[in-house]
């Protein structure tokens, strides 16, 4: 067991631990959305979403890739003991992300007003006001994507779990506060939704501010043994920076290529829904309203699940290119077997939970809000969950081979597949919103296929179907059978809704772990490379499940 988990990195524990963290974070903002959607109602929660859309793109292209790059280039020389070079890494994607993340800052304050008057026509107006808030947010991310990327490739995920959890949790306490105090004081606009936006991004603001000094305080305390090291290595290796900043470039840029792809998506979405049905009889305020219902009753509920697969991805990216460095092509095809395999694990019961018990989970969370419809959008799309979390694992598996290209041109297939088929639903079809579910489910399933094939292709490697896919697809389907009679049984004859989902979800999860180890979905072996894989395998053996 030792030597299997020294052979691995311990990937998958450090991954599990950015995964808990990134977890606790989505619940947290799952928490103070709640508040702050009923301050700013479905028309601001509208404009907040777009205003993150078109944040999210300019962060990609500046800083997004910045921990994955900076992660893959620090693993490669940690596994050959090239300390020195790291520092020159270090330093060269600091200076990076100064500039790209100040020049990204400066186009989102100054076209604030230029997004606001062209997007879907102009029907988002008060965008311009949390846009000119999360403008220095994004120059703020970008410095802590080079700090996060520095602890990453060294093989821990510690620092950047701790700094998203303080991160969230600053961000929670002030979006609340000011999303309230400037609809107060702003009551009498006429862009009383935008200020109630602004509010929201001025808690995302402050969060990445005290994430960076988390980092930073961190970085101060392992400076000394950062330099030390340098000035120990021994291998004679000395990489140019000129050479350092082409490498960094050839590696970030098919990562920011790919997550930007993605990104538009959700904004050509947004443009479409407000520009077609417009055509159809909406007004703003519809548009607004469609899309805040989209973006929280359904999106933000999905981003969940959705994080857990993006932080085992953060973590296997480093770690599959650490082998491949070295040319294991065998510990490469392990490492693939095993993310993928854990990666399932979450998702399936994450899908057929919400397919089930999302209107009840709406109703917990938004009381006031149309929680009904939003529970339609989740047992409509919530298979997405499955395909995001195949589409982001083998995206890093594909980057984590070298092979940056394959992930971009994927997702631009998909994207492609993606607009089309929403441009004719909601060109000529009723279905208004739930386009954009089709849409949303499309575009990673598209792209975690062609990933699929190109690992294949590329590694040799053949994906085991029964314990990975179809075990945790059967466990869950029981899960969500009993969990799902079990509520809806009682709530028919006791309507204590929190009460209710409390106890359901409890079940759900016993029932599913149950039945994922009396199936056979992970031997011993796998199991103890899972975090706290030890005393599940004790509590297993002691109500003999495996």
């Amino acid at each position: 067991m030792s030597n299997r988990s020294s052979k691995s990195d311990n990937y998958i524990k450090q991954g599990s631990i950015l995964a808990g963290a990134s977890l606790l974070v989505r619940i947290i903002g799952m928490l103070y959305r709640f508040p702050m959607s009923n301050i700013i109602g479905e028309e601001g929660n509208g404009i907040y979403s777009v205003a993150f859309e078109l944040y999210d793109v300019m962060l990609i292209i500046s800083s997004y890739s910045l921990p994955l790059a900076v992660s893959k280039l620090v693993s490669a020389k940690r596994i050959r003991r090239e300390h020195y070079n790291i520092l020159r890494i270090f330093r060269c994607t600091m200076v990076f992300a100064l500039v790209m993340g100040g020049i990204a800052a400066l186009v989102l304050f100054f076209g604030a007003e230029f997004f606001e008057k062209n997007m879907a026509g102009g029907r988002y107006t008060g965008l311009s006001l949390p846009l000119k808030v999360l403008a220095p947010t994004v120059f703020i991310v970008a410095i802590m994507g080079v700090f996060r990327g520095l602890y990453q490739g060294k093989g821990t995920m510690i620092p950047t779990a701790f700094s998203q959890i303080i991160e969230q949790i600053v961000n929670a306490v002030v979006s609340i506060y000011a999303a309230y105090s400037l609809m107060q004081a702003h009551n009498l606009s006429l862009h009383l939704a935008g200020w109630g936006a602004a509010g929201g991004t001025t808690g995302t603001l402050l969060g990445a501010l005290s994430g960076l000094v988390i980092l930073l305080l961190i970085y101060l305390l392992y400076r000394p043994t950062l330099l030390r090291l340098g000035r120990r290595d021994r291998t004679g290796r000395c990489d140019s920076y000129n050479d350092i900043f082409k490498l960094l470039i050839f590696t970030a840029f098919p990562i920011i290529l790919s997550q930007t792809v993605y990104q538009i998506s959700g904004i050509i979405d947004y443009s479409m829904l407000g520009s077609i049905q417009a055509t159809k009889g909406w007004d703003d305020f519809a548009v607004k309203n469609a899309t805040g219902l989209y973006s929280t009753k359904y999106r933000l509920l999905l981003s969940v699940p959705i994080a857990i697969a993006t932080a085992m991805s953060s973590s296997i990216l480093p770690s599959i290119a650490s082998s491949f460095s070295i040319n294991n092509i065998s510990e490469v095809r392990s490492k693939i077997s095993l993310g993928i395999k854990f990666n399932m694990l979450i998702a399936f019961p994450c899908f057929m939970g919400l397919t089930i018990l999302g209107r009840p989970i709406l109703m917990l969370l938004f009381p006031s809000q149309d929680y009904v419809a939003g529970g339609w959008l989740l047992t409509a799309g919530s298979i997405a969950i499955v395909f995001y979390a195949v589409s982001n694992i083998s995206g890093a598996c594909l980057q984590g081979i070298d092979k940056m290209r394959l992930p971009v041109i994927h997702s631009a297939i998909a994207l492609v597949i993606h607009v089309l088929v929403v441009f004719l639903l909601l060109m000529f079809t009723p279905m208004g919103v739930y386009a954009l579910v089709v849409g949303n489910i499309i575009f990673p399933m598209v792209t975690g296929l062609l990933n699929m094939l190109a690992i294949m292709r590329y590694t040799k490697y053949r994906q085991e179907i029964v314990r990975t896919f179809l075990v945790p697809f059967i466990s869950s389907v029981i899960m969500g059978i009993v969990s799902g009679t079990f509520y809806y049984l009682i709530y028919s004859v006791w309507s204590h809704n929190s009460i209710l989902i409390i106890i359901s979800v409890i079940l759900a999860v016993a029932t599913y772990f149950v039945c994922y180890l009396k199936l056979g979905g992970a031997t011993k072996e796998e199991i103890y490379e899972f975090p706290m894989g030890v005393q599940i395998v004790r509590i297993a053996k002691k109500f003999r499940l495996m």
